[in-house]
């Protein structure tokens, strides 16, 4: 081997590295419009199914039901404005005039009777928490929703991006498959293409059982905070049944969220008598209504739509987890599922594959 041909080799490698490095700067730089394709995708594989519906059931002509669609979706998206936004806009207005001194007494109020409940027991686990300035905690939200509002702004040319794209994603639904083919090397393409079809069927029913999911788990934390009078109750469940997007994690910070938001809805009641019952069977409520989503929806959802065993979901979960945080477990079980596909059409003949593909 000469010194030319190993000049020539390292040149090669070093043009390979570098033209990786430009492409994931380019990436990270155009990274907005990857998450507004990745968002449009998600949507149209969730509106797929009323598409065809309108398509081959109403006869409809493929532009009036993707139009159809795209206003039915505008106006689920636009009531869930109307009833949120102006309870949150009010929230925020409440606590921007709020007076200090009356929520301090509330508080110190509340501090004081937990305190007594827990010596009365002989526990004294709050002993340390007397020196804690929760007033300055108070204060501090009125800020932050002012940036949350100030965050609409920008957030609305994202929302205008992404519906943009959707609708183009559901007139010609080979659009991204067409973009994804062209990446594909010739004698791969026809697999390539079966795998994607595949792929699309199997996750547009995992993010429509997703919606079903929260949908349920709302009815439900709504009829639990409702039947206990907590106040801004559909705020709460509509929250809480959202975070259970977070596989695992979410159903844990959203009991969080509930347990605080039933204890300080009323502070003007007495803690042992009327605050701490409500606050338990609140919390039972909830237990039960993760126990309903736990061992029936979930396995569902999840085995059913996606045709994996539950301790294969929950390792994956797990994994993507530790790899990626809060987002890799968010999007492990579709991004596992596209892999499956992917390796039974490929690699159809490995052991390990055939026991994983087995349901597919």
């Amino acid at each position: 081997m000469t010194s030319r041909t190993i000049s020539k080799g390292i040149l090669r490698a070093m043009a390979i590295i570098l033209g990786i490095v430009l492409l994931l700067f380019f990436l990270y730089k155009i990274q907005s419009v990857i998450v507004y394709i990745v968002i449009a995708s998600i949507v149209s594989l969730i509106a797929r199914p009323f598409i065809k519906f309108l398509r081959i059931r109403l006869k409809f002509p493929n532009t009036i039901a993707v139009v159809t669609t795209m206003i039915l979706m505008l106006g689920v998206l636009a009531g869930i404005f109307v009833l949120f936004i102006p309870l949150i806009i009010e929230q925020g207005r409440n606590l921007s005039l709020l007076q200090i001194d009356q929520l301090e007494t509330d508080i110190q109020n509340l501090f004081s009777q937990i305190t007594n409940y827990f010596s009365s027991k002989g526990i004294d686990v709050l002993g340390e928490l007397k020196n804690i300035d929760l007033t300055s905690q108070f204060k501090a939200i009125p800020n932050l929703l002012n940036y949350l509002l100030e965050t609409l702004g920008s957030l609305s040319i994202g929302l205008f991006s992404v519906l943009f794209i959707t609708f183009f994603f559901m007139k010609d639904n080979r659009l991204l498959k067409n973009g994804i083919m062209t990446l594909i090397p010739d004698k791969t393409e026809s697999r390539f293409s079966k795998s994607l079809e595949t792929i699309n069927d199997l996750l547009s029913r995992y993010f429509i059982g997703l919606i079903f999911q929260i949908i349920i788990l709302f009815v439900l934390y709504t009829i639990i905070l409702l039947t206990f009078g907590i106040t801004n109750a559909v705020v709460i469940a509509f929250l809480c049944a959202l975070l259970n997007l977070i596989p695992y994690i979410g159903p844990v910070i959203g009991f969080v969220i509930m347990l605080i938001l039933s204890m300080t809805s009323n502070l003007q009641q007495d803690f042992q008598t009327e605050i701490l019952p409500t606050t338990i069977y609140v919390m039972i409520g909830y237990f039960i209504a993760q126990i309903i989503d736990n061992f029936a929806s979930q396995p569902i959802i999840f085995s059913k739509t996606t045709k994996s065993h539950p301790l294969e979901i929950f390792l994956i979960i797990i994994i993507g987890g530790l790899l990626f945080g809060i987002l890799g477990m968010i999007t492990a079980v579709p991004t596992y599922t596209a892999l499956k596909v992917i390796l039974k059409e490929f690699l159809a003949d490995n052991k390990i594959v055939k026991s994983l593909t087995k349901n597919l």
